[in-house]
């Protein structure tokens, strides 16, 4: 459930903005993604790209090799829309199951 959270999150970060790895990483460490290792971030993006929903293209960096960015495709697009709708519907659903279990110890 996990990798499909994280997928999901990398979907959000890139529908804002082109972002590379290693800056996706730091972004998501900005949104409280602590623990996530660094070398889980390369072969998700892969597997995004292997699905058609980003696409990377190398752009020249002032600092060093070229880099490549990420940005999301139109399916990219249609899909994180899918992962907001599936979020919230599961958002309820541990909130009502935790509202349940809280009554319960309350009574």
């Amino acid at each position: 459930m996990l990798k499909g959270i994280l997928s999901g999150s990398i979907l959000l970060l890139l529908s804002q903005e082109e972002l590379y790895g290693y800056k996706l990483s730091e972004k998501l460490t900005d949104f409280g993604f602590n623990d996530i290792p660094k070398g889980t971030i390369y072969p998700l993006l892969l597997s995004l790209e292997k699905k058609k929903l980003i696409k990377g293209t190398m752009k020249p960096s002032d600092t060093g090799p070229q880099r490549k960015y990420y940005s999301l495709t139109n399916t990219g697009a249609a899909e994180k829309n899918e992962f907001i709708m599936q979020w919230h519907n599961l958002k309820n659903s541990v909130d009502n199951l935790i509202k349940g279990s809280e009554l319960n110890e309350n009574e």
